[in-house]
């Protein structure tokens, strides 16, 4: 653990997270999250007594979350997001802007999750009320610009059916009119779905398109 200054504190690894905030999910009744993915770093020791203790505390909870949207090109990913917004009685959102891992709980204390190092995570635990206001605000943004998970999974259901295989023929560099050919599309119709794909990955080339499907195992 590291002081970093009054109001903020930087823990190594998820065992000592949860050795320093734990009690707070036990009683928070005002819960939001960015999520990069569907594995929750702050639940990797217990998701599942987590999980349920949160869904035996639905009707006193407010839960938000906030997922990227290259998770609904994968079947799985978009059943179980579906199977958490319904269990916990949550409300999930979908972006496709890049966001910082963030936990806020009860608007008083925030959680934002550094980058891998070694194997191992560390944790900024935020209290200093200015930045936790100021973190909250960045929340609120996005989710104000975020949609409906119901409404963009709609929207992407065509393009996750065709994505393996679309981002299989990107990831080979087959030229646009021989991958048309091996869907059985016309040109047109494989480039509209290319950017369709760009798009639900938050992509502006082809390139950023593979590597943001290979961060969240799409291939």
């Amino acid at each position: 653990m590291t002081r970093v200054s009054d109001g903020v504190t930087i823990v190594h690894g998820e065992e000592e997270l949860f050795r320093r905030t734990g009690h707070l999910f036990a009683t928070v009744t005002d819960f939001a999250c960015a999520a990069a993915g569907l594995a929750s770093w702050v639940a990797d020791h217990q998701p599942r007594e987590l999980e349920a203790h949160m869904a035996a505390r639905r009707r006193e909870m407010r839960i938000r979350k906030i997922y990227p949207s290259g998770l609904l090109l994968d079947s799985y990913a978009a059943h179980e997001l579906a199977r958490r917004r319904d269990s916990l009685g949550a409300e999930i959102r979908i972006t496709t802007e890049e966001i910082n891992e963030t936990i806020i709980l009860d608007r008083r204390v925030v959680i934002l999750a550094g980058d891998p190092h070694a194997g191992r995570r560390s944790y900024s635990v935020i209290t200093q009320p200015e930045t936790v206001q100021g973190v909250i605000s960045l929340f609120e943004t996005a989710w104000r610009s975020a949609t409906d998970l119901a409404v963009h999974d709609a929207r992407v259901a065509e393009i996750r059916r065709l994505a393996p295989a679309v981002l299989d023929l990107l990831s080979q560099g087959v030229k646009d009119e021989a991958a048309a050919r091996r869907l059985g599309l016309g040109l047109r119709t494989y480039r509209r779905r290319v950017a369709e794909l760009m798009d639900a990955l938050g992509a502006e080339s082809r390139f950023q398109a593979g590597a943001r499907a290979r961060e969240l195992g799409l291939i």
